[in-house]
């Protein structure tokens, strides 16, 4: 149930319009939230899937297309095994106990990066959930696991070259709109608005490509107490902030001349 105030920040955010269509989120600090509570590193990330559950109604509600989440990068299977495994066992449980709700709320559930790295309960999981929530027209939640931009990348890269090595692609045929379609994120508009939570101020490889000009925001906020508030300021913020992609301000504005 929303308080007094996050239904005013909703409605003054559904007044201003010019929504993104896809937002994407790093979703970092899990582990220095529960450091700063004297918890182990795993409540943080428990208390960061409430976090997942509300933001994702959140911008189902707002009428988001696509909400794109940084959930296990390339990298993070370099932290110690026990975090590791804790981790799995709860996209294991998250995926199981929400996959209901999912369908409830006509929420689509997709995943870019390397499934396949994934431990086989977790990956089933996954693949289970996928096939359930395929057919759902409403927001598109996907997730980021074993996900990195650079091996995306490079991943496109080989992707091309074997085309034009094999004679089915001519070198001058491959212009971005090409490229694009050899990422992951093919079907996909790139993300308007880019968000990381805990203060940090980097992209930690998370859509290199698909950045190029999306809007990036940083909240001080630490992922399990980002909630619907700062979703809504953040929007605001988003809403207020002039695209202009390269161009002059006065090319993007509308003429306030009168013919």
């Amino acid at each position: 149930m929303e308080s007094k105030i996050e239904t005013e920040l909703k409605d003054l955010v559904l007044d201003q319009g010019n929504l993104p269509r896809h937002i994407a989120i790093i979703m970092d600090g899990n582990g220095r939230w529960a450091k700063s509570r004297g918890l182990p590193r795993v409540a943080g990330h428990k208390e960061g899937v409430n976090s997942v559950r509300e933001i994702t109604r959140a911008c189902g509600e707002l009428g988001i297309e696509i909400l794109t989440l940084y959930t296990f990068s390339s990298e993070n299977w370099k932290r110690p095994r026990a975090e590791v495994d804790a981790l799995m066992r709860l996209l294991v449980t998250t995926i199981r106990g929400e996959v209901q709700e999912l369908m409830e709320n006509n929420v689509r559930l997709t995943v870019i990066g390397h499934l396949g790295d994934l431990p086989a309960i977790a990956r089933q999981e996954m693949q289970n959930a996928m096939e359930l929530t395929g057919s759902n027209t409403g927001l598109n939640l996907n997730l980021a696991l074993s996900y990195g931009g650079r091996q995306e990348i490079l991943e496109a890269v080989q992707r091309v070259s074997r085309r034009v090595s094999d004679d089915s692609l001519e070198p001058e045929d491959i212009d971005e709109e090409y490229f694009e379609s050899c990422l992951f994120t093919h079907d996909m508009p790139d993300p308007e608005l880019i968000v990381r939570t805990s203060g940090e101020t980097r992209l930690s490889n998370f859509l290199l490509w698909q950045s190029a000009y999306s809007e990036l925001i940083v909240s001080d906020t630490m992922w399990p107490a980002f909630r619907r508030n700062e979703l809504y300021k953040t929007l605001l913020e988003y809403q207020h902030r002039e695209r202009r992609f390269g161009r002059l301000s006065e090319q993007v504005k509308p003429s306030s001349v009168m013919g």
